[in-house]
C-alpha cells in the first residue's frame, strides 16, 4: 500500500518530484601536472561544462580527484550530463575517469 504525503513533506524528503538525482566521477591528472595546470583544467570544467548546463560539482584533490555532480537546481541529472562529463575529461586526456551511473544524492 502506497503511503500518501504532502507535497511539503515529499519535498523535504526529496522524494517523487523533488529527488535529486547525480552522479560521482573520478580523474587522475598525470604525475608532476602542475598546480597551475590542474587549477586551469578545473575553471575550464567549471566554465565549460559544469556552469553552462545548470550543473554543480562538490569535489577535492590534487592529482587525484572525485567528486559529486548534481544540478545547481532541484531536478534530475541524465545520462546526457554524464557523457558531457565524461567527453570532457576524456578530450582533455585525464587518467583514470570513472562517472558513476545515476542516483539518489539523497538516499543512495
Amino acid at each position: 500500500m502506497a503511503t500518501q504525503r504532502s507535497r511539503r513533506l515529499r519535498k523535504k524528503m526529496h522524494i517523487d518530484e523533488f529527488q535529486e538525482l547525480g552522479f560521482s566521477v573520478a580523474f587522475t591528472f598525470a604525475e608532476g601536472s602542475s598546480a597551475e595546470t590542474i587549477d586551469s583544467t578545473l575553471d575550464a570544467f567549471i566554465n565549460e561544462v559544469i556552469d553552462p548546463n545548470g550543473l554543480a560539482f562538490d569535489g577535492s584533490g590534487y592529482l587525484q580527484w572525485e567528486g559529486l555532480v548534481c544540478l545547481q537546481k532541484t531536478g534530475k541529472c541524465t545520462d546526457e550530463h554524464r557523457e558531457l562529463v565524461r567527453k570532457w575529461l576524456e578530450d582533455r586526456q585525464l587518467n583514470n575517469i570513472q562517472v558513476t551511473e545515476l542516483f539518489d544524492v539523497w538516499w543512495d
